[in-house]
């Protein structure tokens, strides 16, 4: 994929391709990245994952989220605020969530603060691709999870979630944006640079 574009060109390049992925090679690589995540030793041993609810074209979250609740693991989802910030509560099964703003599922849970994010064991976060040297995420452009990330400690593992194709290079860098450790992708786990060891 030709990344010399500019981060709206980017998104609307990606989204539309990931809007022409069939629904059974979607379920095989939503299946493929959740056991490839939870056979992780980094990932079994989080006491505390902050997570996210996907929705439309995302590799999706919600059998990854179940699995790891039913382990035993606190797992936090975002609630967002009016200014675009991600508050924080805890997700306690399916009957926990309602819709939020955009219809958005969100934990209905006693919201735990913004720096709430600051005590996971393990980030999982949305995006729409990762620089593979770099590890700047493409988000959405509103922000919010560069905030979030800003908050996680250097040594936390942060995951971004990708379909095959979206681990890039040149992925355009503003001074906000926040980098992931890792990129998770049907075909594996990749480490970006600012990986040391997890």
């Amino acid at each position: 994929m030709e990344t010399s574009l500019n981060k709206l060109t980017l998104r609307r390049q990606i989204l539309n391709e990931r809007s022409r992925i069939g629904e059974k090679s979607r379920r095989e690589a939503d299946r493929a990245i959740r056991e490839t995540l939870l056979d992780q030793p980094w990932v079994q041993m989080a006491g505390l994952v902050a997570a996210y609810w996907s929705t439309g074209t995302e590799p999706a979250t919600h059998g990854l989220i179940f699995s790891l609740w039913k382990h035993g693991t606190t797992v936090i989802l975002p609630v967002l605020l009016p200014d675009g910030d991600l508050d924080w509560a805890v997700y306690d099964g399916p009957d926990s969530l309602a819709p939020g703003p955009y219809g958005i599922m969100q934990p209905v849970d006693t919201r735990r603060g913004v720096d709430t994010i600051r005590t996971a064991a393990l980030v999982i976060v949305p995006a729409l691709g990762v620089d593979r040297s770099t590890g700047v995420r493409l988000g959405r452009g509103g922000g919010s999870y560069d905030r979030a990330l800003a908050r996680v400690g250097p040594n936390v593992p942060t995951v971004a979630l990708l379909h095959e194709g979206e681990l890039l290079d040149g992925i355009p860098v503003e001074p906000h944006d926040q980098p992931v450790r890792y990129a998770a992708l049907p075909s594996g786990i990749y480490a970006t640079s600012v990986t040391g060891s997890a």
